[in-house]
């Protein structure tokens, strides 16, 4: 199984939904030192997840990405896009109470991104209030 790309388009992030699922998708990221993210389907809402530990003790994001991505996540709480009690890092994120796939593997593709050091795709999927 290939790493995904960065960035990763939306399409492409894997959809873990189910124990089998989620270990497949964390392993093969661990296999690769790369960034773990996956949504996951719950009831009728989506689970956005991402984890740095996968990518090994050289992986490093710094403050201001960090801030940034806890930024964007605080925002999307505070729009009542995901549910209260996101955890928003600064190794393991999770967004539960996305409504829609399309929007869940939006997010996590631009967290993807932004793990690796560019915030830019979590500013416009998410944009700070006016």
């Amino acid at each position: 199984m290939q790493q995904l790309p960065l960035p990763c388009p939306a399409h492409l992030i894997p959809d873990a939904t189910g124990t089998n699922a989620f270990h497949d998708a964390y392993r093969r990221a661990m296999a690769h030192n790369a960034v773990f993210v996956a949504i996951e389907c719950e009831g009728q809402q989506w689970t956005v997840k991402a984890d740095t530990l996968t990518a090994g003790s050289g992986h490093t994001v710094s403050d201001a990405v960090n801030d940034a991505i806890r930024g964007a996540i605080l925002r999307l709480v505070d729009n009542h896009e995901v549910d209260f009690g996101a955890y928003t890092g600064p190794i393991y994120f999770m967004m539960h109470g996305v409504r829609h796939e399309e929007r869940a593997r939006e997010l996590a593709a631009a967290l993807h991104v932004a793990l690796y050091g560019d915030p830019e795709p979590l500013a416009r999927a998410v944009p700070p209030a006016p």
